[in-house]
């Protein structure tokens, strides 16, 4: 859930984790890193459930296996944190390692919705802006290949 407010996660195997927990160091493959643009706004009626259906179809036939996918665009903009939450949740169904979206104000907001603290807040949105990773500092972001998904064009699925 984490990694549609921004913060990168993965799941790790029983052998990786032990490793850890052991003091010993642990290997992973640098993944592909997959921008998807999302561009355009859902129609009326679309819920997230559609959109992560259209998405999913989609980068299946992207070949995303094992990638590393962050979401951008206008079309990110537009989403709510539970629409992003959705489709980052949803990784595996498409077969990447992880998808996220960039920290932005929807990310502070919750924050905040979710009872943390205004200190906590704050260093969250400082930091996020200082380091580089607030979403109009990634405007300028390169990936090794980018994907675009209009999300005007998705329909009901039953």
């Amino acid at each position: 859930h984490v990694d549609a407010l921004g913060v990168i996660a993965i799941g790790v195997g029983g052998l990786e984790a032990e490793t850890v927990m052991l003091g010993l160091p642990s290997m992973m493959r640098l993944p592909d890193i997959v921008g998807v643009r999302l561009a355009g706004k859902r129609q009326p009626g679309i819920t997230a459930t559609d959109i992560v259906l259209a998405l999913t179809e989609f980068l299946r036939k992207e070949r995303v296996v094992g990638a590393w996918v962050e979401f951008f665009g206008e079309g990110a903009d537009s989403l709510t944190i539970g629409d992003r939450a959705t489709i980052s949740n949803m990784c595996p169904e498409y077969g990447a390692t992880a998808s996220m979206f960039y920290i932005d104000q929807q990310t502070i907001d919750y924050l905040k919705l979710t009872g943390r603290e205004p200190e906590q807040v704050a260093l969250v949105e400082q930091y996020a802006k200082e380091t580089g990773l607030w979403a109009t500092a990634l405007e300028g972001a390169e990936y090794e290949r980018v994907l675009e998904f209009d999300l005007s064009s998705v329909v009901r699925n039953m």
